[in-house]
């Protein structure tokens, strides 16, 4: 019985976490691995054909082996595009003035009131 390899299903929505731990045979691949644990089961929305899985916080492929100790993770999709996010974040800083329109960082109100008390 040693001969098994301990590993360990993630998955989670902003409500619901779930982490599953399960003995697999040496060779299991992750897609073995997933339909083992029966996550698919718990969360209907998993659709492994475009759900994107990793050991450890890296992209791996269905196909690859696992190992043990090896932490499966099933990515949900992006919602929204984070470089996107990111640029309308600053434009709106920059337009509540915020952030410097030119340099976009932070606008030091305490500083700028000083250096126009020194001219």
């Amino acid at each position: 019985m040693s001969d098994l390899l301990q590993v360990e299903v993630v998955y989670g929505t902003p409500t619901k976490q779930k982490i599953i731990t399960i003995a697999v045979k040496p060779e299991t691949t992750i897609e073995q691995a997933i339909q083992e644990s029966g996550i698919l089961n718990i969360f209907k929305e998993i659709d492994l054909s475009t759900n994107k899985v990793g050991i450890w916080n890296r992209v791996a492929k269905l196909s690859d082996t696992v190992e043990d100790g090896d932490r499966i993770e099933i990515y949900r999709p992006l919602i929204a595009d984070p470089k996107e996010v990111r640029k309308r974040r600053a434009e709106k800083a920059k337009l509540e003035g915020r952030a410097d329109k030119v340099t976009g960082g932070r606008v030091n109100k305490l500083r700028n009131t000083t250096k126009k008390s020194e001219a």
